[in-house]
């Protein structure tokens, strides 16, 4: 615990997959079968208020590549991170522990669940929201948008409450609108498949 710092994240997380609308893992905590029998994914978090310690993370974007055998909650992932060239070796070295679990807190069920890390990319890496659609990329490795689905009632998004998920307890339901993933021999595309929206509040350890 010597090398781990008090933190915390806030802001919001982007997540497209290779499932049907809409994904399973979110209400079975990952237990469920994803649509096709394996996940292909990618995520993006936006930081809009977080620390390291006494280390600012204010403003930092970040986003992954996620390949998953099977069900999530049996492990096996790979992972690859992209992080927002903007940031410093000491802000990157900090986001590398967080989302690789080595930090603990909300998201230390990484360690348990990544067995194949592919490394980190600093790179520029963009999320920006235009009404119900984000967009983001990370450097051409990850060029994608997303839009909240329609509901009954305008300009309200379709919301999963009160969930146990690991990202936060409500799930903005949303789809691809264009999205690929171009890295470490795959080439996905993610037009029209799964996509969620989440305000996160992660902490540690």
């Amino acid at each position: 615990m010597a090398d781990i710092e008090e933190w915390k994240i806030k802001g919001e997380l982007a997540l497209n997959c290779n499932c049907d609308l809409f994904c399973p893992c979110v209400v079975s905590l990952g237990a469920a079968k994803p649509t096709h029998g394996y996940c292909q994914a990618w995520m993006a978090v936006r930081i809009d208020d977080g620390h390291w310690g006494q280390t600012s993370l204010n403003g930092i974007n970040v986003a992954a590549l996620l390949d998953i055998p099977g069900r999530m909650g049996e492990g096996g992932w790979s992972v690859g991170l992209y992080i927002d060239d903007n940031a410093s070796d000491e802000q990157t070295q900090a986001i590398e522990k967080i989302l690789s679990g080595s930090a603990k807190g909300t998201t230390g069920l990484f360690k348990l669940l990544v067995s194949n890390f592919l490394g980190t990319q600093r790179m520029p890496v963009t999320y920006e929201t235009n009404g119900m659609e984000r967009t983001v990329t990370a450097g051409r490795k990850v060029m994608a948008t997303i839009k909240q689905i329609d509901g009954a009632r305008p300009n309200e998004p379709v919301l999963v409450q009160n969930t146990s998920y690991w990202m936060g307890p409500e799930v903005i339901v949303a789809q691809g609108v264009k999205a690929k993933v171009r890295d470490f021999g795959r080439v996905w595309n993610f037009d029209d498949k799964s996509a969620e929206l989440c305000n996160i509040e992660w902490s540690g350890p």
